[in-house]
């Protein structure tokens, strides 16, 4: 019985563990000097309590070392290896799940190795990979002998160190790359290892060089694995120094960049087609020239320096000699010279005149006149016909070569027209704000400039006078009174001739008072005709006071009876319809009848308790004056057209 309970308890172990699975990653990258994790990851069906974890490090050559180790008793890190002071292991449960995470600090070379994990008696595994990236690729020259030949030499070196795994090397020239079979080259490669692990890998470019490879750009190029994959790297680009002989030399105008002119600077360049370029000498016309290096100088140049410039070339490498030449052209143009065919540039009014313009050049030429900024002709002659004083003034004569813009000059000439006056316009009238003053205006051109004199009839005086001249123009200006019709002459007189010029001037026609009423009212503002009408009213309301004065007086006696005493003097005020109704007569009309006594109905009428016969008299027997009675009537009426205007506005 006790060997068949054995058996049953085997057998149920062997079924848990057969239902335990470890899992690890087929490979863990780091860099050199950093924190590597390595995770194991188990699981079961049921995890109960703690299981037995061990970590081994497996070297290249199969070797196992325990490292760690960890049951539900005791955890412990194995002394005397080499990860003793640098690892951790840390562990996590989540269900039927389970982790252990393995730590290596300070990561180094031989890091790189297998590390097995066991979970009880199940076991994973997977590689540790340690990466280093190279250093920068470092260029070196070799000791090469610079002159083209038939064999290779030694061009440069291509080194690169701190890499890990080795990395290798490759040559490339104008972006291709370099191969032994195609490109005559040959590469010496070696790779070593330091203490630490890491790789110097150096490669050595030998190759027979031609003179197409002087401006060739040469590189290495460095191939590394790191984490990630495959990684390349560039050294810098450098070039290969080669020296030939020179077979040809040029010599050529360096600046400026177009045909030379006086007064330029002058860059004359010579170059040749090896290397390094050779020793340069200049002559002009078999004069020796200054030299800087490879050309020479020359200042503001004139028409002398026209002529044949001569390189001569002296090889470094075969001292060899070589000649090339330029002829050199120094364009020019001279003065401008304006003729007018006479002695003096002094003309007649009316004359014809030709100007000439001319200036020597090197170049063809074309010719411009301008006269105030206006192009006047296109050619070396300008005719001016019939001349008039507008003709007067300065002419301008430009000469430019096409062919070279900036090769230009010009001159000028004034032109000066003499004669007799000239009027410009017949006499001018200008009205002024004063009520009878005008002035007067004559303008006259001439040359020299003449004298203005005015004569006026009606003996009229000259109030001022105002004088304006230019070159060949005066203008006068005289204020006078436009009283009566005034005859007025201007008449201009030079050492040449005279002219004269004659107007009538008619008096200035004031407006009368009615006039400027009746205009101010018809162009005023509504203001302006309150205050018309205002002014009425004012001095109707003092005739009307008069004429009661006058009447009051009359009637204490104080003013002798006329003969009309059958007039009444006071009349009835009438109401508004009474004035409506009348309005179709005028009210001229209106104050005629007031004023000429017409009949009126007997309700107009007033009576006098004195005067019950319609006859009133004085105490002295007289009747009241006519004309007082009349102007008390035309009083009151006026005073009723008014009320009645001012209802109507």
């Amino acid at each position: 019985m006790g060997l068949l309970a054995l058996t049953g308890l085997y057998v149920l172990v062997f079924q848990a563990w057969a239902q335990l699975e470890v899992s690890m990653e087929d490979r863990v990258e780091v860099l050199l000097g950093n924190v590597a994790e390595i995770p194991c990851i188990y699981s079961m069906s049921q995890l109960n309590g703690s299981l037995l974890v061990q970590w081994f490090a497996r070297s290249p050559s199969g070797n196992e070392v325990k490292i760690y180790y960890k049951d539900k008793v005791v955890e412990v890190v194995s002394m005397g290896t080499d990860y003793s002071e640098r690892i951790n292991v840390s562990h996590a449960v989540d269900g039927t799940v389970g982790s252990s995470i393995l730590t290596i600090n300070d990561v180094r070379v031989k890091d790189e190795q297998e590390f097995v994990c066991q979970v009880q008696r199940n076991t994973s595994h997977t590689k540790l990979l340690v990466f280093s990236t190279p250093s920068v690729p470092h260029i070196e020259l070799g000791s090469y002998t610079p002159t083209v030949n038939l064999k290779r030499e030694e061009i440069a070196s291509c080194e690169v160190n701190n890499a890990y795994p080795a990395p290798n090397i490759t040559w490339y020239k104008n972006r291709l790359l370099l191969q032994s079979s195609v490109n005559n080259m040959e590469l010496e490669k070696t790779v070593t290892q330091n203490p630490s692990g890491l790789f110097i890998a150096r490669s050595t470019l030998f190759l027979q060089v031609e003179k197409a490879d002087e401006d060739a750009e040469f590189y290495c190029e460095v191939s590394y694995f790191t984490i990630g994959g495959l990684h390349m790297m560039e050294s810098q680009i450098f070039h290969v120094e080669l020296h030939y002989s020179t077979t040809k030399v040029t010599i050529s105008v360096d600046s400026p960049h177009r045909l030379v002119k006086e007064g330029d600077r002058v860059k004359i360049r010579c170059k040749g087609n090896g290397n390094p370029q050779p020793i340069f000498s200049f002559q002009h016309n078999s004069r020796s020239l200054n030299v800087e290096l490879d050309h020479v100088v020359l200042d503001n140049v004139t028409r002398a320096h026209s002529g044949l410039y001569k390189c001569t070339s002296l090889d470094q490498v075969d001292f060899s000699e070589l000649t090339d030449s330029l002829e050199l052209m120094v364009h020019y143009l001279d003065p401008v010279v304006i003729t007018s065919g006479g002695s003096s540039d002094m003309l007649d009014l009316g004359q014809h005149v030709s100007l000439t313009c001319n200036a020597l050049s090197s170049l063809p030429t074309n010719t411009t006149w301008y006269k105030d900024g206006t192009v006047l002709e296109e050619g070396h002659i300008l005719n001016l016909l019939n001349l008039s004083y507008d003709m007067a003034g300065t002419y301008v004569c430009e000469v430019h070569a096409p062919s070279l813009a900036e090769l230009k000059r010009q001159n000028s000439l004034n032109i000066t027209v003499r004669g007799k006056p000239v009027m410009v316009e017949e006499v001018a009238m200008i009205s002024l704000d004063a009520e009878d003053s005008v002035n007067l205006t004559c303008s006259v051109k001439g040359h020299p400039i003449p004298d203005i004199q005015w004569n006026l009839s009606d003996n009229q005086t000259i109030l001022g006078e105002r004088i304006t001249m230019t070159d060949y123009t005066i203008v006068s200006v005289i204020t006078i009174r436009a009283t009566s019709l005034v005859n007025a002459s201007c008449v201009a007189t030079n050492e040449l001739g005279s002219a004269q010029a004659f107007s009538d001037i008619k008096p200035i026609q004031k407006p009368t008072a009615t006039t400027a009423i009746i205009i101010t009212s018809t162009r005023s503002t509504k203001e302006g005709n309150g205050v018309v009408i205002a002014v009425i009213i004012i001095l109707i309301l003092l005739l009307a006071i008069l004429g009661s004065v006058l009447y009051f007086l009359y009637k204490k006696g104080k003013i002798p009876c006329g003969r009309s005493g059958k007039q009444d003097l006071m009349k009835e005020k009438s109401s508004k319809d009474d004035v409506e109704m009348k309005n179709s007569r005028s009210e001229e009309a209106v104050l005629l009848q007031g004023v000429n006594g017409g009949k009126r109905s007997p309700s107009d009428q007033v009576g006098n308790p004195a005067c019950p016969h319609d006859t009133c008299t004085c105490s002295t027997g007289q009747q009241p004056p006519e004309n007082l009675h009349h102007l008390v009537i035309h009083s009151q009426t006026s005073l009723k057209v008014t009320e009645h205007r001012v209802q109507r506005l």
